[in-house]
């Protein structure tokens, strides 16, 4: 299939519309979703932080939408068709997008199983004094049914031997790639050991420069990544390409 790179048996890259290749996934066959999508703030008048002085937020075409509310229906509904009975969706965002999301999350049925809150300690300070300095992301997480393979036990080992709540204190980390919403490994790590066993099939629909794709060879996960900009691709492919496997990291 054309855009289509497969890297070993295991990873399966796309450098296409999600919109597109997730019609190209076997229905019911992906165990875990991890999604960042879109946030649809640039081209506009908002601003961002960039050497410590205000700019024009510009992160690319990939972030500027029509109809973000349709768009959002659309990769929803077709990543419910190729997720496993079982199976999880983490949709990670902040106040731009959540909303809208946690509303079609409840409009398809699905059940939700959390709201994670990503505490980030370091978050860049804020130029404006008008607001508290956005230091956090929301991560829903939901599925199918009350029925979803859960890794309880393993989650123990993430808050040393005890229950794990869903605040997550995860320090932001300078970014490997120059992609501007590149996640820590430390996050992925994480979400992929709670809502996966070895074997099962990963997939990040806005894979961007690759992080998702990394931590699931790492974990020995099969991966499908989908990423629009070739340049973001490249550097996707790339990177998990150079990844070793190994064992499960804590």
């Amino acid at each position: 299939m054309k855009g289509l790179r497969i890297l070993m048996k295991n990873c399966f890259l796309y450098n296409k519309d999600c919109l597109q290749a997730l019609d190209k996934i076997e229905e019911n066959s992906i165990q875990l979703i991890f999604a960042d999508p879109p946030y649809n703030l640039s081209g506009g008048k908002s601003l961002t932080t960039k050497s410590g002085k205000p700019a024009v937020c510009d992160k690319g075409s990939w972030d500027q939408l029509d109809d973000i509310d349709k768009f959002n229906y659309d990769w929803v509904e077709k990543c419910i068709r190729v997720m496993k009975d079982d199976g999880t969706l983490w949709i990670s965002g902040t106040l731009h997008n959540h909303p809208n999301i946690g509303y079609l999350l409840k409009k398809f049925n699905l059940w939700i199983i959390n709201d994670i809150i990503w505490f980030k300690n370091n978050a860049p300070p804020l130029l404006s004094r008008n607001r508290l300095v956005p230091s956090t992301e929301l991560i829903w997480l939901a599925s199918k049914s009350k029925k979803y393979l859960f890794n309880y036990e393993i989650g123990k080992n993430f808050n040393e031997g005890k229950q794990l709540r869903n605040m997550w204190q995860i320090s932001s980390t300078r970014h490997i790639t120059k992609h501007p919403t590149e996640k820590p490994i430390n996050l992925l790590d994480r979400i992929i050991q709670l809502g996966s066993n070895e074997g099962d099939s990963v997939l990040d629909p806005f894979m961007g420069s690759g992080t998702t794709g990394v931590a699931a060879k790492m974990l020995n996960r099969k991966f499908y990544g989908i990423e629009i900009d070739k340049e973001y691709f490249n550097i996707a492919e790339k990177r998990i390409s150079n990844t070793i496997v190994q064992n499960l990291l804590l």
